[in-house]
């Protein structure tokens, strides 16, 4: 079904509408493989079928669809709320007076600040945007009005991409964050807690990973702990761990084979935020602090320690499931060891001019 690219009598509430129609259209078009909770993803389709919803109620269903598997919509909703804030300052009357001038104009003042990666990610999704009001929409004579919106001069991006570096812990502070967690007393569920940021900390599986792991998916063999994991395009890896760094809280954890590790106390899955959370509020008893708290941090730690400790870039890609070798290359930034072969072209200059 197409609907008039102008569907309500103003600006503001025609683009909230195709906002909405698109997040859907990614929700049920995103890999669905990790979602569990289908009533919940039942109702949140249903709930983006209402007309009257704001950018907050669409932003809360996101988040929603996040919670229970869908990691991506982030990806799509994030640009989307961005532009929108920006875009009815302008004060327009009509989605027709959108181009591809307006579009790069806001474009680059949202992603001011933002790494490469990101620019590319926000100026992706604007473009699928209008590629999918141009194809959705529709007036009484059966015409539908094309953007043909595809920046492909926007300046946002520079030539050299992926160059910011990832926060992480260096081996020091890693031993601190540790020593904390292990003295730390939660009043509920510290068994569960702990295991989760161990995990996460001894292996770099991403928290998504570490939330759908279920109790058949680790065993034992050799006094190592082998963790099997479900990972991006349902593509299967296994990790290994030491037995004696999660044991203690592993048989603690009481669940059947096939229930969820990681709950609440309604046996709910735990939402990457509140991990985010629990390893935000370790950092701060650690005295440690870094522009990117959350824990996909201790992802970056565990692969930057690996990298330099074994100098093995195919290992740091089995070990953190990237699809490219290339992905994992950025691990590479604090090798020095071969920086401080240039370093000394400066004796050896000093040394000739004695």
């Amino acid at each position: 079904m197409k609907y008039p690219l102008d569907c309500e009598d103003n600006f503001s509430l025609s683009l909230l509408f195709w906002i909405k129609k698109f997040i859907k259209y990614k929700i049920n078009s995103l890999s669905n493989s990790l979602v569990d909770d289908k009533d919940t993803f039942t109702l949140i389709n249903q709930e983006l079928s209402n007309n009257e919803l704001n950018l907050k109620k669409i932003k809360q269903l996101s988040k929603q669809a996040r919670n229970i598997g869908l990691i991506g919509i982030n990806t799509y909703f994030l640009p989307l709320e961005k532009f929108y804030k920006i875009i009815i300052t302008y004060k327009l009357y009509s989605l027709r007076q959108i181009d591809e001038e307006l579009v790069s104009e806001i474009l680059n003042i949202i992603t001011s600040g933002l790494s490469d990666a990101s620019k590319k990610n926000y100026r992706m999704c604007l473009i699928n945007f209008f590629n999918f009001i141009s194809k959705q929409n529709e007036d009484e004579n059966e015409n539908s009005y094309s953007y043909n919106i595809e920046l492909k001069r926007w300046g946002g991006v520079s030539s050299y991409t992926n160059t910011k570096l990832p926060e992480y812990m260096n081996e020091e502070q890693m031993k601190l964050f540790l020593q904390t967690l292990e003295e730390f007393e939660y009043k509920n569920f510290s068994d569960r807690n702990k295991l989760a940021i161990k995990i996460i900390l001894f292996t770099g599986i991403r928290v998504s990973e570490m939330l759908r792991l279920k109790p058949k998916d680790i065993y034992i063999e050799n006094d190592i702990y082998c963790i099997r994991i479900k990972g991006k395009g349902n593509k299967h890896r296994i990790v290994l761990l030491n037995k004696n760094s999660i044991e203690k809280h592993l048989l603690n954890i009481n669940k059947t084979k096939d229930e969820y590790i990681f709950t609440s106390k309604n046996n709910k899955l735990l939402t990457q935020a509140y991990i985010s959370r629990l390893i935000e509020n370790l950092l701060i008893k650690a005295g440690i602090r870094k522009e990117k708290n959350g824990a996909h941090m201790l992802r970056h730690s565990f692969a930057t320690l690996l990298y330099k400790k074994e100098k093995d870039l195919v290992l740091v890609q089995e070990a953190l499931g990237h699809a490219s070798l290339n992905t994992s290359r950025i691990y590479t930034h604090f090798d020095n060891e071969k920086l401080k072969l240039a370093a000394n072209i400066a004796s050896t200059l000093s040394k000739n001019d004695e």
